[in-house]
């Protein structure tokens, strides 16, 4: 799985101009699923997020988690995080994994989120032509891959 993390002030999602989700302070996720993806993946991944120290303690250094702040998130299904773009101009996606495998480890994540930050999680809506509109805090970006734990 592959996720660019975004802090945010705020995030909207939308598709067809109908409201989809919204939060103010937390993280934006974008999250990435190829076909090896497993269980272990998502679980490695949602404690990751959940407990990455990138917001501001009282005195504006980054030692708070989106569990410290108790702050919300929404995740947002994008496979064109597994673009190969070594030959060409036309970025392949032979990476990302069909729906019939993507969906239900999207999901899964989503679920094991909210159960590890104890509240609901917005999502998008996969494989919709979605609209996000985000004011990115900081900016604070942060990309994860969890074949190389980085």
């Amino acid at each position: 799985m592959r996720a660019v993390i975004q802090r945010v002030t705020k995030a909207i999602v939308t598709v067809d101009n109908k409201l989809i989700s919204k939060i103010d302070v937390g993280l934006l996720i974008l999250l990435g699923v190829e076909e090896e993806d497993t269980a272990e993946d998502i679980d490695w991944l949602t404690r990751k997020i959940a407990n990455l120290r990138i917001f501001n303690d009282e005195d504006g250094v980054m030692n708070n988690s989106l569990l410290d702040n108790k702050g919300n998130a929404i995740v947002v299904s994008q496979f064109t995080l597994y673009a190969a773009t070594k030959k060409g101009n036309r970025p392949s996606y032979i990476k990302a994994a069909k729906p019939d495998v993507a969906i239900p480890l999207y999901t899964t994540f989503v679920s094991k989120l909210e159960t590890v930050l104890g509240k609901p999680v917005g999502t998008g809506v996969f494989g919709a032509d979605m609209k996000v509109d985000l004011l990115n805090d900081g900016p604070v970006t942060i990309i994860i891959d969890t074949k190389n734990k980085e």
